[in-house]
C-alpha cells in the first residue's frame, strides 16, 4: 500500500447516506485549501483508507472546511449543490489533469459526457483512455463531478464510490437508465 504524505494535513470527517466522507486539507498561501476528497467505497471506509494510508493526519476544520464538508454531505443528499474550484490545490495535479478536471467540472447537473466527448473538448478525441484515467485519480469527487463521464456506449465506467453510488448520483440528478443500466439520453454535454 502507498502512503499519502501531505504537507501538516488535516482531516475533516462528514457522514453522509453513502458512508463516511473525509476533507483532506491544509493551508497553502495563508488559505486553507482542499487536498483530497476521500469517499467510501463498497467494503473500504474512508475513515479506514485515511487511516491506514495517510501519516500525520490531524483531525480538525475551520469555518470554510467545514462549509465545503457540509455542502459535499448536502450533495449527496441530493440538494442541487455546486462548487467552487477556488478551494481545491488543483496545482497539485499534472497539467492534463487539471485540464480533464476543469473540463469535468464544467458538465452541470443533469447532464453527462462521454470520456471521449470530454478528450475531443480538450483537442484529442483519441485521448479517452487518458482522460477516464485522469478522473479516476481525481483526487476531489463531488467538487469536481467525475459521477458525470461515461462510456461511449453509455455504461457507467467506474467510479470512486462504486458503480451503486454513480448510479444513484446520476439519478438524483435526473438521469434516466434503462432496463440493462445504460444512460438514456439524446444529448451528451460537449
Amino acid at each position: 500500500m502507498n502512503e499519502i504524505v501531505l504537507n501538516q494535513p488535516s482531516s475533516c470527517f462528514r457522514e453522509t447516506p453513502f458512508g463516511p466522507v473525509v476533507v483532506l486539507w491544509s493551508t497553502h498561501l495563508g488559505r486553507p485549501k482542499i487536498i483530497r476528497v476521500v469517499l467510501s467505497r463498497p467494503g473500504v471506509s474512508s475513515r479506514k483508507f485515511v487511516h491506514n494510508r495517510v501519516s500525520g493526519l490531524t483531525p480538525s476544520s475551520c469555518n470554510e472546511v467545514d462549509l465545503i464538508a457540509d455542502r459535499i454531505a448536502a450533495f449527496l443528499t441530493g440538494e442541487n449543490i455546486s462548487f467552487s474550484l477556488d478551494i481545491a490545490r488543483l496545482d497539485l495535479c499534472p497539467a492534463f489533469q487539471q485540464k480533464v478536471l476543469r473540463a469535468e467540472h464544467g458538465i452541470p447537473r443533469g447532464k453527462v459526457s462521454t470520456y471521449r466527448r470530454i478528450a475531443g473538448h480538450l483537442g484529442d478525441a483519441n485521448a479517452a483512455r487518458a482522460v477516464g484515467t485522469a478522473l479516476a485519480n481525481n483526487p476531489f469527487p463531488i467538487i469536481i463531478p467525475c459521477h458525470r463521464a461515461i462510456r461511449s456506449d453509455h455504461t457507467l465506467g467506474g467510479y470512486q464510490g462504486g458503480l451503486e453510488m454513480k448510479r444513484a448520483l446520476l439519478e438524483m440528478e435526473g438521469i434516466m437508465f434503462d432496463s440493462n443500466g445504460r444512460v438514456v439520453t439524446d444529448e451528451m454535454f460537449y
